[in-house]
């Protein structure tokens, strides 16, 4: 969740028990895939199945929020000027532009568009399109979900069809990334955002084929692509949410690809050749967010007291696994720091932080938790604040009951959620956000950070903010989640790395 609800994915995981040691693979080992061999040995005609778990509400990336949009549409159905590579610490790398210049003063970007692109339609993308998608964000009013965030551009221009100037206001450490994400997929000049909510016309390497809802999603292999073709003709999304089933779809050959598989539930998997277990590292970090902005949490003492009660040890171990990384930056970011000792295990002081705040007898908070998580967290966590005094009640509710109640309207004590979105460190600059943390240091300092002179100026301030929001004990965070994808022999070039994020089809083969 950068800016948005954009992570609310489950994701099974296993790593070390605590710390932020190097993760551990499941019983028999993680293993990679073999090198995809040569087109005459693949199937190129072939369909591919994935399991995957939390189904798009909508399929209109321009409006609305959840990282299950992004984990299929972008680099498969709609692309942008620049895109992440996953497998390289998150570097930003060229897409629709083949290369981009940057001024001197930091002011001014240029990019050069690939050529021969084209949309679904048969249109080509020219420059004319960035623009118009650009301009969609920062037009008065704009329903854009991340449209603030392009907010440094003072002006988008187009000097021939192939070139896109993009002039800012001020220096913006965080463009060329906001160009990566959803807010900069580049749409066909004209499109009508609302016809998007179950249609698509992206330029992707991928058509939407056919959506069940509450079951599947069918992409077909788009044979107009300016790039690499697919080596599949179609892939179909499984959304199935509970593990058990999933692990009996994959068994059984409905599905070939199983994503965020239950660590606890390996073993048919890891005792069986006929099954490659990918581990990856993600951006999910699974945290307790307090509603800074009602009693009893206004109290500092109150949220110290909680993160101490936890051990987030016996959290990871009830899940399965995990790294535990103190604040809300993973390893990954340039600006990560090992912050676990920040409010480390301490049930004594925790009882002491409570009756210094006024609760020397304890208190009661509520819980609430989307029903798509298991329940073995909630369970821990009711163990270990009944520990200090404090008696917890686990609410859980529907996905969408949860995004009115708790992210909309504010309505919550505590919160159990995913935050899968990657650099989402200014959820903390925002008072307005869902956790209603106000702290203007942050706000300042990573304001801050967004006109640097340097990345290496942007990285110091954003370490900064993460040690304060560690500090003020803004949420816990409980851990930082792996993922595992089981995949069956001879399939190839299956994602491992960030899957919830984006899940790019590029690579994905079938052998004959």
């Amino acid at each position: 969740m950068r800016r948005s609800v954009k992570a609310l994915v489950v994701l099974a995981l296993l790593t070390t028990a605590c710390g932020t040691g190097a993760p551990s693979g499941p019983s028999g080992g993680a293993t990679s895939l073999p090198a995809t061999p040569p087109d005459a040995r693949l199937n190129l005609n072939a369909t591919a199945n994935v399991r995957l778990i939390l189904e798009p509400t909508s399929l209109n990336p321009f409006s609305t929020a959840g990282a299950a949009l992004d984990q299929i549409l972008l680099d498969n159905v709609y692309q942008n000027l620049l895109s992440v590579d996953v497998t390289k610490q998150d570097a930003i790398v060229p897409q629709l532009a083949a290369s981009y210049d940057e001024s001197p003063d930091g002011l001014t970007y240029t990019f050069h568009l690939v050529p021969n692109a084209r949309f679904h339609d048969g249109r080509p993308l020219t420059s004319a399109d960035v623009t118009w998608s650009l301009d969609q964000q920062l037009a008065p009013g704009s329903l854009g979900i991340y449209a603030a965030n392009f907010a440094s551009i003072g002006a988008v221009s187009a000097p021939d069809p192939r070139t896109v100037v993009i002039t800012l206001k001020h220096r913006d450490t965080w463009l060329l990334w906001n160009l990566s994400q959803r807010e900069g997929i580049v749409y066909e000049q004209g499109t009508n955002f609302s016809s998007l909510s179950a249609a698509e016309n992206g330029s992707g390497p991928f058509t939407l084929g056919s959506w069940n809802r509450g079951s599947t999603i069918t992409f077909n292999r788009y044979n107009g692509y300016w790039g690499p073709k697919p080596k599949v003709a179609g892939v179909v999304f499984h959304y199935i949410t509970d593990s058990n089933t999933a692990n009996n779809a994959e068994q059984t050959g409905e599905t070939d690809v199983e994503v965020t598989a239950d660590p606890t539930l390996l073993q048919p998997f890891t005792s069986n050749s006929g099954f490659t277990v990918l581990t990856g590292s993600t951006t999910d970090k699974f945290t307790l967010a307090f509603n800074d902005a009602v009693a009893p949490f206004t109290n500092p003492a109150v949220r110290h007291a909680i993160r101490q009660a936890i051990n987030n040890a016996d959290v990871i171990k009830a899940y399965g696994g995990g790294i535990a990384i103190g604040s809300d930056v993973p390893p990954q970011d340039p600006w990560y720091q090992d912050l676990t000792s920040v409010d480390a295990y301490n049930p004594a002081n925790a009882k002491k932080l409570l009756a210094s705040a006024g609760f020397p007898n304890g208190m009661n908070l509520t819980l609430t938790v989307p029903n798509i998580y298991t329940t073995a967290i909630g369970d821990v966590l009711t163990s270990e604040l009944k520990g200090v005094g404090i008696t917890l009640t686990v609410k859980q509710v529907e996905f969408q009951t949860w995004l009115s109640q708790v992210f909309t309207n504010h309505q919550f004590q505590l919160s159990l959620v995913d935050h899968a979105e990657a650099r989402d460190i200014g959820n903390y600059a925002n008072p307005k956000y869902y956790f209603g943390y106000d702290s203007s240091q942050v706000q300042s300092e990573y304001a801050q950070a967004g006109t640097a002179t340097s990345d290496a100026q942007r990285d110091t301030l954003l370490k900064q903010v993460g040690k304060q929001i560690a500090t003020d004990a803004a949420s816990d965070w409980l851990f930082l989640a792996k993922t595992f994808t089981v995949v069956r022999k001879g399939v190839y070039g299956v994602p491992s790395i960030e899957t919830t994020n984006r899940f790019d089809l590029a690579d994905l083969a079938v052998a004959t």
